[in-house]
């Protein structure tokens, strides 16, 4: 199949995109933000960043991570060749995102070293390589 892989690249990045929207949407329920915290705009939320507890941050970091890697592991998955280049693709896209976050909403920087070095390339060489070693082994 000729289009199989381009068709995979765009349901791997919207499951990817769905996980990480997803992840913040529980995040915002198990652990809500302070009272009184005004998100209704960009400019709301960035005057409210003071205010944010490290707490805070915990559900962004996992929405960022899990996201790249059910792209990564999607697209091994599925993919019929060049999966780590496709892998590595999704985890380049998201670090853009994540990088014009930071750039337009300054958090702290512990949080964007944390996110920027750990939730983009290195979950999509993890989502890689546990789609790869679980296809040997259901290959066996």
């Amino acid at each position: 199949m000729k289009f199989r892989n381009p068709v995979v690249f765009f349901i791997a990045l919207f499951m990817g995109m769905g996980v990480n929207m997803g992840m913040l949407f529980v995040g915002n329920l198990l652990i809500p933000l302070p009272e009184g915290l005004n998100t209704s705009s960009r400019e709301a939320l960035k005057a409210a960043l003071p205010l944010l507890r490290t707490e805070d941050f915990i559900f962004p970091f996992l929405a960022h991570a899990m996201g790249t890697f059910t792209s990564a592991f999607v697209v091994t998955a599925w993919a019929t060749a060049k999966q780590l280049r496709y892998s590595l693709l999704f985890g380049g896209l998201f670090f853009l995102g994540g990088l014009t976050t930071i750039i337009g909403m300054p958090s702290p920087l512990w949080f964007s070293i944390l996110d920027l070095a750990v939730a983009y390339f290195p979950m999509a060489w993890v989502g890689y390589k546990m789609a790869t070693t679980i296809g040997k082994k259901a290959n066996q």
